[in-house]
């Protein structure tokens, strides 16, 4: 998770998130402080994630929550 560019976001649930393009990884820090690494992330996904408007809590709940996933240690 070195290098990772995160991005504070205003939501209720989702605290920031960060993209690694080359492995297709989301990651996503929550409010609760959990860090969650989502797989199988293309760019697009990425981008619909971060597009103004989009709710990152129901994006998370809608479409991530479906893709492989881990819990961190951090």
């Amino acid at each position: 998770m070195m290098g990772l560019d995160w991005i504070d976001l205003d939501s209720e649930a989702v605290a920031a998130a960060a993209f690694d393009a080359e492995n297709e990884f989301i990651y996503v820090r929550f409010t609760s402080g959990s860090t969650y690494l989502y797989e199988a992330c293309p760019p697009h996904v990425w981008e619909e994630f971060m597009a103004p408007g989009q709710s990152a809590g129901k994006y998370v709940d809608k479409t991530l929550r479906h893709k492989p996933y881990k819990k961190l240690d951090i």
